[in-house]
């Protein structure tokens, strides 16, 4: 059955910086009917709210790795080190999409605390997706929060640079619009694998800590 562009699928769109093509694209395949996660039944009255949750999730991923933005924030915060809420965003949605649920959890705590919504807004998700409606509700309304910004901080990168190549970046949107759970090729999966894993959090499991070089790895990997 058709889905509805909802109002979840509307705060995404207005809250995450992308590409503007991939977000109508994106959101466009939202709208067509028949998508539904494979091997997962379908409730006469459509899929669950969990099931929504998760795929709205994995879509924000998508849309944040594939952002304009993304290598320049991931490589200020892997460098830095510090309080970088845009960088420890793309990093929790890496993580996400290379099956570190638990760590990506983490990061968009970290990020949160920084004053991105964004991220408050996928711990909504998160939490929805696991039946914490409690949770879920109280990051939705950090979400809705409008608080006063820090500047930005000026990139030292080229914002032209994109996280991943073209090719991968469009094959995550392709797996979304397939109804398949988004996933990077090996190649990079393994890249996110290996970094460092500083101990074991009682809360989110283990929990990889970016480093300098990642953005480099991850866009020389095919």
């Amino acid at each position: 059955m058709p889905r509805s562009h909802d109002t979840e699928g509307d705060v995404i769109e207005a809250m995450l910086t992308s590409d503007a093509r991939a977000i109508a694209v994106a959101f466009e395949s939202r709208r067509r009917p028949g998508r539904r996660r494979p091997g997962k039944a379908v409730l006469a009255d459509g899929p669950s709210a969990r099931d929504e949750a998760g795929d709205e999730l994995d879509l924000a991923c998508v849309l944040v790795i594939n952002a304009v933005e993304a290598a320049a924030s991931l490589e200020r915060f892997a460098d830095d080190r510090g309080i970088d809420p845009e960088g420890a965003l793309v990093f929790a949605c890496l993580l996400h999409v290379t099956g570190h649920t638990g760590a990506a959890d983490f990061w968009w705590q970290f990020a949160a605390g920084g004053g991105s919504r964004t991220a408050a807004y996928c711990l909504h998700l998160s939490h929805r997706r696991n039946g914490e409606f409690r949770d879920a509700a109280f990051w939705r309304a950090q979400a809705a929060h409008d608080p006063q910004e820090p500047p930005r901080p000026a990139s030292r990168v080229d914002s032209r640079r994109k996280l991943l190549s073209d090719a991968a970046r469009h094959e995550l949107l392709v797996q979304w619009h397939s109804g398949l759970t988004p996933h990077l090729p090996a190649a990079l999966e393994s890249v996110v694998n290996r970094l460092t894993v500083e101990g074991d959090d009682a809360d989110f499991g283990e929990v990889p800590q970016p480093d300098p070089g990642l953005v480099e790895r991850l866009s020389r990997e095919v």
